[in-house]
């Protein structure tokens, strides 16, 4: 999916420690969500649809994501 993100409003989660290193999450159109690198505001961003969100969200929320290996 193609989106265009120009007026799209980021916000950051209140519970993130750090004013840099975060992602940021907009809500777009359609139920569609946006995530993308505060660090990188003008980088790509991942679109995420509805389901594809709550999946997202209830895993972590739950923890079942995996941890990449050092």
């Amino acid at each position: 999916m193609i989106a265009d993100l120009s007026g799209a409003q980021w916000f950051k989660s209140s519970k993130s420690p750090s004013k840099d290193a975060c992602v940021e999450v907009a809500w777009l159109s359609e139920g569609h969500v946006g995530i993308r690198d505060s660090k990188n505001p003008t980088g790509p961003a991942l679109i995420f649809t509805p389901s594809e969100w709550d999946t997202f969200a209830a895993d972590v929320r739950n923890g079942d994501l995996n941890q990449p290996s050092a």
